[in-house]
């Protein structure tokens, strides 16, 4: 591919061609290079079984590499799991938590990230519970002590995206591990694990990615792997695990020791290519185009009297735009949205809408239009 220019890219989503796609928040459509990749692999396992093993295994390591570059991490770092969600529980299950350790947590968050580290209480572990709304002297403050901080990059409801940077810092200063939950930004808007003080970060495929459901990745620095011990353990964690006879338990030196087993190969094939099709259209430019889509969507429904869930700004805006208005049911607002081939996303009481950077400025209004229809 290689494109020019951004929105050439749009021809990689033939989506376009039926409806006006708003949903890439809850399951984004596979972007063509993604497709394409595991329909190779589907024929070709179809066609020869494991005969060409080695280009899996290529795969695999290619993956971890795409992963990398777009945290700034290294190959060494990634281990690739099943979702967003066990890439949580490794870190959640695999420290060595003692009776008064604190977590700092946000109210806002979405399960996946609030459920493990409340199991934690149950092992004499306080949370110390924050709004993503407060200020970084609230965060600061909440910080003194505590042995991790845990949040998204961008809240699934309202779409506000956190300052990882300045957070980072505070985690830095404080001593506490900084866990990010970035499925709703990685992709779109650049994180840098290194500069902003990362310990761990974990997302799955299918939603900015535009990969596949079902294929994730967990960054985990060296450093914080010391700490970390991997909670399943079976052949693949091991390092002599190429050697079926062996018997030897010494653990992967890299994060492949949270790999316990056979990995999702078809969805390796399909993240890897989705992966570097967003290395290639640069998330520099990607995300900038979907920042003004959010910002478009944001001031046309204000426009209709519709209530917005979080005020966007620069720095704190990204591409999910959440809205309701009262006596309107939202579940009936986007099911009338399908049936005029537009696709979003109700959520806790509110309309969600979340365009992808091969959206054009024409599609938003288009969608906008049908809300009074």
């Amino acid at each position: 591919m290689g494109f020019k220019n951004l929105m050439d890219y749009r021809a990689e989503f033939p989506v376009t061609e039926t409806r006006i796609y708003l949903n890439h928040a809850a399951v984004a459509p596979l972007s063509r290079p993604a497709a394409d990749a595991m329909k190779w692999l589907a024929d070709d396992c179809w066609r020869n079984g494991s005969l060409h093993y080695d280009q899996w295994l290529e795969t695999y390591d290619g993956l971890r590499r795409a992963a990398a570059r777009l945290v700034n991490g290294s190959a060494e770092e990634i281990a690739l799991v099943k979702n967003t969600s066990e890439g949580i529980a490794v870190i959640a299950l695999g420290i060595d938590w003692k009776p008064g350790d604190v977590i700092v947590a946000f109210k806002e968050e979405f399960p996946s990230n609030q459920y493990p580290w409340r199991r934690l209480e149950s092992r004499g572990v306080k949370i110390r519970w924050l709004s993503v709304m407060d200020s970084l002297d609230t965060i600061d403050e909440a910080a003194k002590g505590a042995r991790l901080l845990a949040i998204s990059f961008v809240q699934f409801l309202t779409g506000y995206r956190a300052n990882l940077q300045a957070i980072g810092e505070i985690c830095r200063n404080r001593g506490a591990i900084f866990f990010v939950d970035a499925i709703q930004g990685l992709g779109v808007f650049p994180i840098d694990v290194r500069a902003m003080h990362i310990g761990a970060l974990a997302a799955d495929g299918h939603k900015w990615l535009c990969g596949p459901e079902g294929c994730g990745i967990l960054y985990i620095s060296r450093e914080l792997q010391d700490q970390v011990e991997p909670v399943e353990f079976g052949w693949m964690n091991v390092a002599s695990s190429s050697d079926y006879g062996s018997r030897d338990m010494a653990m992967r030196t890299d994060a492949g020791r949270y790999e316990c087993g056979t990995l999702n190969t078809i969805g390796c094939y399909g993240l890897r290519a989705a992966i570097e099709m967003v290395l290639e259209a640069g998330v520099e430019r990607i995300g900038p185009a979907v920042q003004a889509l959010g910002d478009r969507i944001d001031t046309c429904v204000r426009h209709r009297g519709y209530e917005v869930a979080c005020e966007r700004t620069p720095e704190t805006g990204a591409g999910i735009v959440s809205f309701r208005k009262a006596g309107e049911d939202p579940n009936a607002v986007v099911a009338k949205l399908k049936d005029r081939g537009v696709c979003a996303a109700s959520r806790a009481g509110w309309v969600r809408m979340a365009p992808h950077f091969y959206i054009t400025p024409e599609e938003i209004d288009r969608a906008i239009h049908f809300l009074d229809s």
